[in-house]
């Protein structure tokens, strides 16, 4: 009985074996098409608009340049580094920096990410200087990634809108302009950045 089947079984690949070529000539003269392949899956949302913010990736020497203001009486330029890599799956877009200056010792953490329900990017601030978090919501405009934020302050919203774009590869250039109540929009600081 054991003999049979092995037989038997030893029968049934030959079959399927030879009935492939068999099969695939019937589909031809007969004009079907063999069943299509599954579906590839869609791409998880937010992968594409990650995949804009790489240019981030890497090791940056940079310069904080301070026009003379209210909040930077006599301006200045401070030096600094940041590291920028992946969060977790690649969701997210984590920088560390830390620059010091006659402006003053600043040192933070900065986490990007596509929220898809707003359709915009978000990034998260916390900062030595910061309690809690500042919550910022961009776009990108043309080449130019723009991120927005408003802040009450004596009775009134401070406005800030930051514009960063690659000016040359490994260079990108990043400017903070502020805008006071009953003011013109001026330019806080403008960073330029060196990949190391």
């Amino acid at each position: 009985m054991k003999n049979y089947l092995k037989l038997r079984t030893a029968m049934i690949s030959i079959a399927l074996l030879l009935s492939v070529p068999l099969w695939a000539a019937l589909q031809e003269k007969t004009g079907e098409k063999p069943a299509a392949a599954p579906a590839v899956p869609a791409a998880k949302p937010g992968v594409a608009e990650m995949e804009r913010l790489k240019f981030y990736l890497g090791e940056w020497d940079y310069t904080e340049t301070y026009p003379k203001s209210a909040f930077v009486p006599n301006g200045g330029v401070n030096t600094g580094v940041y590291h920028s890599k992946l969060g977790p799956g690649g969701q997210s877009l984590v920088n560390s920096f830390h620059s010091q200056g006659p402006v003053g010792d600043f040192e933070g953490l900065l986490v990007m990410t596509w929220d898809a329900r707003e359709k915009a990017y978000k990034a998260y601030v916390f900062g030595n200087g910061i309690a809690g978090a500042i919550v910022e919501t961009g776009q990108f405009e043309g080449d130019a990634l723009v991120y927005r934020f408003e802040f009450p302050a004596e009775g009134a919203a401070i406005k800030l809108r930051n514009v960063t774009r690659v000016t040359a590869p490994g260079t990108l250039v990043s400017e903070e302009y502020m805008t006071m109540p009953g003011a013109p929009e001026a330019l806080f600081v403008r960073v330029e950045a060196k990949k190391k």
